[in-house]
Order: C-alpha cells, then sequence, then structure tokens
C-alpha cells in the first residue's frame, strides 16, 4: 500500500524512498515486529480465556514430560499472530500487483490453516492426537499441485518452474523436468521444509530463532535475485518481481523476532503446528519462485539436522530394535545429555546462523 506513494513524488519528493525495496524491507520488518510486541500480550490474554493450551504427552513419552513439566498449559496457537501481523505488514509495505507475494501469503495461510486444524483438534481432545501424518501431507501435496498450477498458468513463470538449479552451478542442471517431476519436486519441498519446522519446534525459542535466520538468508537472496544487475554478476537466475519477496522476508524476519520476545524461555505463548507448517511452507514456497530450492538444505541446516534425526532414530529401530539417539528429535538427545534447554537453543541458534551464511555465500561461488 504505502509503495504507491511514491507516486505522489512530484508532489512530495521524498516520497520516492517508498519505490526501494530496501527501505520497504526494513519498515516491514520493523511494522511485524512492532505488531507483535503489540498484540502478543493481547493474544495470550485471549487465548488463556478460551482455554487453547498446550497438553504434554504424559503416557506416551514420559521422559519427554519430565524435562518439560512446566510447559503443559502455556497458550498455544501463537502462529496464527504471526501469520496476520506478518501478512498486514506485507500488504503494508509490498507492491500489491505481485503474483510472487500473493503465492507466498496464500501459502502462509493454507498452511496455517492445516497447522490450526491440527492444533484445534488437540486442544478440544485436550491431548496430542491432531490430524494424521496421511491427513495432513495429503492437503500439504493438494496445495503444492495447486500452487504450480499457477505458476504454469504464466508464461514468465512456467519454463522456470520446470528447471532444476543447484548451488555452485549458474546454468539449470535439468532445464526441464516435465511438470509431473516438477510437482514432485515441488511438492517434497514444500512437505518436507513445513514437517522439519514443526520437528524443529520443541524448545523455547528454537524453531521461531532458526526461522529469522533462514528468512534473512532469503531476504538477501530475494532481493538479488529480482535486481537485474546483482542477478546478472552472481549469474544466478534474475526472476523479474522477485524483489517483492524480499519485502514479504523483511515482514517475516520482523514477525519472528517479535514472536521470539515472547517465545524464549520460558515461553509465554507456543506457535504450535499453526505457525510451524506456516513458516515451513512459505519459506519452501519462497525458495521455490527464486529457484533456490536446493540451497534451503544448507540454509535450514538445523531443520534437516531434526529431521534426518528422526528418520534416522525411526529406521534403525525398525531395523536393529535399537536407537541411534537417546531421544529424537535431536535437541532432546543433547537435553538427554544434561545440556541445559537454552544451551540447545542457543548452540542451534549458532548452527542456524552459520548455516545462513554459508547459504548467502553460494550466491557468490558459482
Amino acid at each position: 500500500m504505502f509503495y504507491y506513494l511514491h507516486l505522489l513524488t512530484d508532489w512530495f519528493s521524498p516520497l520516492r524512498v517508498f519505490r526501494y525495496i530496501t527501505v520497504r524491507s526494513v519498515c516491514g520488518a520493523g511494522t511485524a515486529f512492532v505488531l507483535m510486541l503489540i498484540l502478543t500480550p493481547l493474544f495470550i490474554r485471549r487465548v488463556k480465556a478460551m482455554g487453547i493450551r498446550q497438553y504434554e504427552r504424559h503416557e506416551e513419552v514420559p521422559q519427554l514430560y519430565a524435562l518439560h513439566p512446566k510447559k503443559e498449559g502455556t497458550p498455544t496457537m501463537g502462529g496464527a499472530l504471526v501469520i496476520a501481523c506478518v501478512s498486514i505488514s506485507a500488504l503494508l509495505w509490498a507492491q500489491l500487483d505481485n503474483l510472487y507475494l500473493w503465492l507466498v501469503l496464500a501459502t502462509f495461510w493454507v498452511m496455517g490453516l492445516i497447522g490450526s486444524a491440527d492444533d484445534i483438534r488437540k486442544v478440544t481432545g485436550r491431548g496430542t492426537k491432531g490430524l494424521t501424518a496421511r491427513q495432513k501431507s495429503t492437503l500439504q501435496f493438494l496445495w503444492a499441485a495447486i500452487a504450480m498450477a499457477v505458476l504454469s498458468w504464466f508464461p514468465e513463470t512456467s519454463e522456470r518452474a520446470r528447471q532444476l538449479m543447484v548451488p555452485f552451478s549458474s546454468e539449470p542442471v535439468i532445464p526441464d523436468m516435465g511438470w509431473a517431476c516438477a510437482f514432485i519436486f515441488a511438492a517434497l519441498v514444500i512437505v518436507g521444509a513445513s514437517n522439519a519446522v514443526n520437528l524443529t519446534d520443541g524448545l523455547d525459542g528454537l524453531a521461531i530463532g532458526c526461522s529469522s535466520t533462514v528468512a534473512f538468508s532469503y531476504l538477501v537472496m530475494t532481493y538479488a535475485a529480482g535486481h537485474a544487475a546483482f542477478a546478472d554478476y552472481l549469474r544466478v537466475p534474475f526472476v523479474s518481481g522477485a524483489g517483492e519477496l524480499a519485502v514479504f522476508c523483511g515482514c517475516l524476519l520482523g514477525g519472528c523476532l517479535g514472536f521470539l520476545w515472547y517465545n524464549c524461555h520460558p515461553a509465554s505463548v507456543f506457535m504450535g503446528d499453526t505457525g510451524s507448517l506456516a513458516l515451513g511452507g512459505v519459506l519452501a514456497m519462497v525458495a521455490m519462485l527464486i529457484k533456490q530450492e536446493v540451497v534451503l538444505v544448507l540454509v535450514g541446516g538445523v531443520f534437516v539436522m531434526e529431521a534426518l534425526s528422526v528418520m534416522l532414530q525411526v529406521g534403525f529401530f525398525k531395523w536393529k530394535r535399537r536407537r541411534i539417539f537417546a531421544m529424537a528429535p535431536i535437541h532432546h538427545h543433547f537435553q538427554m545429555r544434561r545440556w541445559s534447554e537454552t544451551q540447545v537453543t542457543i548452540r542451534f541458534w549458532v548452527l542456524s546462523i552459520i548455516f545462513a551464511l554459508l547459504g548467502i555465500l553460494t550466491l557468490k561461488i558459482r
């Protein structure tokens, strides 16, 4: 909305700053952050009154409950507020006639709705049985199919959506995967990223802090992809209009930091599956739109570690009837090894920052 104030430059010349992506990215981040600071206490009081609270797995995982006895009863579904504040900020500061903006916002909302359905079932059932894995995966795959159908409809996105780019290469390694393979790849990216963030969301501030670093790295990458000179210099795909994704990533970064203010240990509110599925899904969509999906594996290294630890634990237990880790996801393994919750979270944040910087570095090494 504020972008269009630059049209009044002839009347008041300083309004030209609203054309600049950098200015709007910073302002969007600030707006989302302030909205989160102001609205989160109100949200916490409201969800407490509604009885929307966390329930721990007493019988299923007694060891986990022993680690987190004070978490039960903490307000949850804070991800709904993150989605709302980030979306409001993006609509205020981004250029509204931009296909990519509406695709990432739609992904944010749809994945948030899937997560909220899961959270609501858990809360109303006073337990941890939400949507089944099959139900969630089906809904996520369905949205991936819709997103790919939209991309195939527009000539400017149709060819690029079928390409496969990898780090350290300036040209597509597969110029045309075909729509079937492109859909499968997109679905795996969206489902994998959303579930990986969901698995990471087990300690106060862990998932939202790591999401902040990933959002920052993609802010840099989307800005480069949407800037013709930078894209040519860095030899990355130039995506006309991707600069507005940088504005969105700025808003996402501000929203994540604002939520972290209340989600840091000891957390006053949890984001629930509403937030974790939405964050993973929207980061995957941003990566897809600028053809940096594979880099997401590096940038989101902590999320990959968490997901792999679960797959290895389950697979090895089925094979050998033994466990590799004391508990999975891997952040609980370190808790069982007597690391405090704060130690685990901050050390994983450090790793996440390192992974994010390495991901940004791949832009230059091509």
